[in-house]
């Protein structure tokens, strides 16, 4: 993909979305998140889709960004109210001092893949045959890595390949661009999430070689685990309009209950999905993965080690101080083990 196409998915679709009217009668809340359709993220998508948000009263209005890091800015810039994103990437941010607070829990599972264009399934057998390679990942911004190249990072750390040994170049993560790096050979390899990974397996565009999704990877991955997609806002948003945020916290809560009780069909149906390939692979995705979402927006105590663990896992003294559990604001949600 080009520079001049790069930009327009990154930039110019957002700025569509983002300019659409209010709903009259309505109170508008902006929220910005990674996508569209994303699995990590699927049920801030759906939120419009089965009106809970009007059950409180709220119109919502969803800012897609190429990725966590992107959205987190727009929050930081004030272009938005709430965002949604990887922990390990708001971690990043507030150790580079941007203001951001955790307030709800939207996935149960890190959903993902480590996957390598299907033209080199005879040279890499594993990630350490990743040296010398070209990875795709979404970098972030200047102010806070990315969940995907920090992730990149542990799996590349894991199996013994220092991440200088590979070449990062920045990927969106959105179907149009992921599937344009593979088929024109511009990466040989993606971290990257669902529904985008099985769609591309699926038409014969790569293979999986890591999916964090998989206990094996999971128990020989310290911090793979880790918690993944949160809903966050500013500090000045919790002082300044906790009524606002009570209202967010309860809008996901309303649609992760949703979720709960619908059967994969239900939810893909609700998207109101019109190419039947995205249909069916997002389908597939919500099947394999059934424990994907968290239940009830809540912080689990062993997600928050695994957590900690993995923002710190390249060995650095950087940050050092900075723990998950100071960042988060869970009077709307609670703990659990």
């Amino acid at each position: 993909m080009n520079a001049a196409a790069h930009w327009f998915f990154c930039v110019m679709i957002p700025v569509f979305i983002f300019l659409s009217p209010p709903t009259l009668g309505f109170d508008r809340i902006i929220i910005s998140i990674p996508g569209p359709r994303s699995l990590s993220y699927l049920p801030i998508d759906l939120i419009p889709k089965i009106g809970t948000d009007r059950e409180e009263g709220i119109h919502l209005q969803i800012l897609y960004a190429g990725g966590g890091a992107v959205a987190l800015n727009n929050l930081i810039t004030r272009d938005v109210d709430f965002a949604a994103a990887g922990v390990p990437s708001a971690m990043s941010l507030r150790a580079n001092g941007g203001d951001v607070v955790v307030i709800a829990a939207v996935d149960d599972t890190p959903i993902f893949v480590l996957m390598v264009r299907s033209a080199l399934k005879d040279q890499v057998k594993c990630i350490s045959d990743l040296k010398g390679k070209v990875i795709g990942v979404h970098t972030g911004t200047s102010s806070s890595k990315s969940s995907f190249q920090q992730l990149a990072e542990l799996l590349l750390r894991s199996d013994g390949i220092s991440p200088d040994a590979v070449r990062f170049v920045p990927v969106s993560q959105n179907w149009v661009e992921l599937s344009a790096l593979v088929t024109s050979n511009t990466v040989d390899a993606i971290m990257g999430g669902e529904p985008f990974a099985s769609r591309l397996q699926a038409e014969g565009q790569i293979f999986f070689l890591a999916n964090l999704a998989e206990p094996a990877i999971i128990k020989r991955v310290h911090g793979a685990h880790f918690l993944h997609a949160v809903l966050v806002t500013r500090n000045d948003m919790v002082a300044q309009a906790p009524k606002k945020v009570e209202k967010m916290v309860r809008i996901l809560k309303r649609t992760l209950a949703w979720i709960s009780s619908h059967t994969p069909e239900q939810i893909v149906d609700a998207l109101q999905i019109t190419d039947s390939r995205e249909y069916n692979s997002l389908l597939y995705s919500l099947r394999k993965y059934p424990r994907a979402f968290s239940r009830d927006g809540s912080f689990s105590n062993t997600q928050l080690q695994e957590t900690d663990y993995f923002f710190h896992s390249d060995g650095s003294d950087n940050f050092q101080g900075l723990l998950i559990k100071n960042m988060i604001d869970d009077r709307w949600v609670g703990q659990s083990p």
